[in-house]
């Protein structure tokens, strides 16, 4: 078995150092991948035959202009239609961020300090790629395109914390430091019936979604999108946590949160810096699950069939999900 399969089979409790977990050469598909190399082909295989029942389908990105009042400088999604051959056909031309709708984060969005006593270190992205090769447009190190060749595509698995938090009586904004606890999913996945399995990609809704398209006005999108210290609801970060994620064998993470962990980080630890700098592992936000949680609410089933096929850009740092549940 190749050497990063052997590592990626470990218990977080055996893994050398479980903040780091690089695989493959520098530059390789198999670096590239990161934790998607749980995602073999027998896994897909498998996943498709068990989840895909009904033919059913629920896409999951947000429409392409919200968050139509982005926070900390970017820019909204710009579309233009353009004639061309004097009217006889158009063109669209976007200008946009990725990171502003729905979006994976790539594995070139977040770097993380290096283990160390000395502060003045250089921040690292997956793999050891540094903040010059990221800028170099020669080198596309690790960037979406490792992605796109095959596509993120396994079995799906929906936390659906708002109707859960409903049903229990609590009560929060997903723009405060509302934090989900470990505990609730795992009582959420118990109250569901949801077994776990290695290379699942986790689906957590906390309703942001739906808080900003019916509750919140323009004057409360904007005072978000100029606010200096914006707080996202979200899952906690914690020791625990990590060590849940990685035993379970998640081979991505996402959800409808802003920034799929709680805003900003409540203690030392910051998940971006570990799953995507340190285990290369996709972290999905914005997601669209408010008609995926109906769906499975109708046929009671929390698992699913998920595609998506990030975009094919040469380095890129991050992409539209392009994802959809098949039930």
């Amino acid at each position: 078995m190749p050497e990063h399969r052997s590592l990626m089979d470990l218990k977080f409790d055996e893994l050398p150092d479980p903040k780091r977990v690089w695989v493959g050469q520098p530059g390789s598909y198999e670096e590239g991948l990161g934790r998607l190399v749980l995602l073999t082909e027998e896994r897909v295989r498998s996943a498709a035959a068990r989840e895909i029942r009904t033919g059913r389908r629920i896409g999951l990105n947000w429409d392409v202009t919200k968050l139509e009042y982005p926070n900390i400088g970017r820019a909204p999604c710009d579309h233009q239609i353009t004639p061309i051959l004097g009217g006889v056909a158009f063109d669209d031309i976007y200008t946009m961020n990725p990171q502003q709708s729905s979006q994976w984060d790539g594995l070139r969005h977040w770097s993380a300090k290096p283990p160390g006593e000395d502060d003045q270190q250089e921040r690292v992205f997956y793999g050891g790629t540094t903040k010059g090769e990221i800028l170099d447009r020669s080198n596309d190190r690790i960037g979406t395109q490792h992605w796109a060749r095959e596509g993120i595509t396994g079995r799906g698995v929906l936390i659906d914390y708002v109707s859960w938090a409903q049903k229990e009586g609590v009560q929060y904004s997903t723009f405060s430091n509302h934090t989900i606890k470990l505990q609730d999913i795992i009582d959420i996945a118990c109250e569901h019936d949801i077994m776990f399995e290695r290379g699942d990609i986790l689906l957590v809704r906390s309703g942001v979604i739906g808080e900003w398209e019916d509750k919140m006005d323009i004057a409360a999108k904007t005072a978000y999108s100029s606010s200096l210290s914006p707080k996202h609801a979200g899952v906690e970060a914690t020791p625990e946590v990590l060590k849940w994620l990685w035993d379970t064998g998640f081979a991505a993470v996402a959800g409808d949160a802003l920034s799929w962990e709680v805003y900003p980080p409540q203690g030392d630890m910051f998940l971006h810096d570990i799953l995507l700098a340190g285990w290369g592992m996709p972290i999905g936000e914005l997601f669209d699950l408010e008609r995926l949680s109906e769906m499975c609410k109708g046929l009671n089933r929390w698992s699913f069939f998920f595609t998506s096929m990030p975009i094919n850009m040469p380095g890129g740092v991050s992409s539209p999900p392009n994802a959809q549940a098949i039930f």
